[in-house]
C-alpha cells in the first residue's frame, strides 16, 4: 500500500477506536451491569462469531466483491456436523474437519461462478447461495434442531481459560495470521490491487481469478469455523438460523472498520474494532431490554452512516488528489 493509503487507514483505525471507546463509555453510564467481567466476556464471545466471519467478507469487500453467504454457510456446517451426529458420529475431529471441507467448497463455489462462469457480481451467485444453503440446512437435519455434540466440537465455541474465552484467542491469532497475509506478502498486495484497479492488475500479470476465487475461498474456510464455534456457543444446531442477518453483521463490521466497496481499501486491525463495536451494541441492546426490531433499524442506520462516511472519505480524498496533481503540474 501507499503512503498515503496507510495514512488514511491509521486516520480510520483511530476513528474506529474512539467511537467503540465512546461506546462503552455511554454503556457503562446506561448500565452497571455492562463493566462487569461476566459481561465483557460475554461480549467477546459475541464477537468471535461476527468476527470470523468478517475476517472472509473483509477479503471480498477489498476485491470490491461481497459474500452474502456466509452467515448461511456458517449455520449450513453446522447443520452438516448435526447431520452426522444424529447419524452417530461421534468423533470430533471428523467432524470438524467434514464441516470444514464442506465450507470451504461452498466459498470456492461461490469464487467459480465469478471467475470461470462470470456471472456479472458477486452479489447474484452469493445471494443465490445463500437461499439455497438456507433451504439445505433445514433439509440435511429436517428442521429440527440437533444438541448432544461431542466435546470436542464443543470446545471450540465453548472452553474457557479463567472465564476468558479461547475461541477469542483463536480469533486473534488468525487476524494476526491475516495482516501478515494482507501487509507483508505478494499475495496480500495482488488482493490489494485487484480491488482497487483491475485493468492495472491484469497488466502486472497477476492471476486476478485465482485471487479472486482464493478471497471467495477462504471466506468460505471462516464461515466453517464460526459454524463450529456457534454450536459451542449455543449447544445446538438449527437450520433456521440460516437466514439470520450474520452476514450484515459482517459487512457492517467490515465497513465500520475502514473497509470500502468500491474495493482496494480495509485492514484486519479496523475489522476486529467493527466487529467489537457490533458485538459491544447488541450487548448493549440486550443489557437495556430493547426490542429486537428496533436493535436491527439501529444496526441498519449503522451501516447506513459508515457507508456514507466511505463514500464521502472518498470523495475528499479524490479532491486531495486532484489538488496535488493540479499543483504537481504548476
Amino acid at each position: 500500500m501507499t503512503k498515503t493509503k496507510k495514512k488514511s487507514n491509521g486516520n480510520s483505525f483511530l476513528g474506529t477506536l474512539a467511537a467503540l471507546i465512546i461506546l462503552c463509555v455511554v454503556l457503562t453510564i446506561v448500565s452497571d451491569k455492562f463493566l462487569t467481567y461476566n459481561n465483557l466476556m460475554s461480549v467477546l464471545k459475541q464477537t468471535t462469531f461476527t468476527a470470523l466471519l468478517s475476517t472472509g467478507m473483509l477479503l471480498c469487500l477489498i476485491t470490491a466483491g461481497i459474500d452474502l453467504s456466509v452467515g448461511a454457510n456458517a449455520t449450513f456446517c453446522a447443520c452438516i456436523c448435526g447431520m452426522l451426529v444424529k447419524g452417530g458420529m461421534t468423533n470430533s475431529l471428523v467432524l470438524i474437519v467434514i464441516a470444514i471441507v464442506a465450507g470451504t467448497l461452498i466459498g470456492l463455489i461461490n469464487g467459480l461462478l465469478l471467475t470461470r462462469l462470470h456471472l456479472p457480481h458477486p452479489f447474484v451467485s452469493t445471494l443465490g447461495m445463500k437461499n439455497f444453503l438456507w433451504g439445505a440446512s433445514l433439509l440435511v437435519v429436517s428442521s429440527q434442531m440437533v444438541s448432544g455434540f461431542p466435546d470436542g466440537v464443543m470446545a471450540l465455541g465453548s472452553a474457557t481459560i479463567g472465564g476468558f474465552p479461547v475461541s477469542f484467542i483463536i480469533v486473534v491469532v488468525i487476524y494476526v495470521i491475516m495482516h501478515i497475509l494482507l501487509t507483508r506478502t505478494s499475495l496480500g498486495r495482488s488482493i490489494y490491487c485487484a480491488g482497487g484497479n483491475m485493468e492495472a492488475t491484469r497488466l502486472s500479470g497477476i492471476n486476478a481469478p485465482n485471487v479472486l476465487t482464493f478471497c471467495y475461498a477462504l471466506s468460505g474456510f471462516m464461515a466453517a469455523l464460526a459454524g463450529i464455534v456457534s454450536i459451542g456457543r449455543s449447544g445446538i444446531c438449527n437450520g433456521a438460523n440460516a437466514i439470520q442477518p450474520y452476514d450484515t453483521d459482517a459487512i457492517a463490521a467490515c465497513v465500520i472498520g475502514g473497509a470500502s466497496f468500491m474495493g482496494g481499501k480495509g485492514t484486519m486491525i479496523g475489522t476486529m474494532i467493527g466487529a467489537l463495536i457490533i458485538a459491544t451494541l447488541r450487548n448493549g441492546f440486550t443489557l437495556l431490554s430493547i426490542d429486537s426490531a428496533v436493535q436491527n433499524m439501529v444496526l441498519g442506520l449503522v451501516i447506513i452512516g459508515a457507508v456514507l462516511l466511505d463514500v464521502t472519505r472518498e470523495s475528499m480524498a479524490v479532491k486531495a488528489r486532484r489538488k496535488e496533481a493540479a499543483a504537481k503540474a504548476k
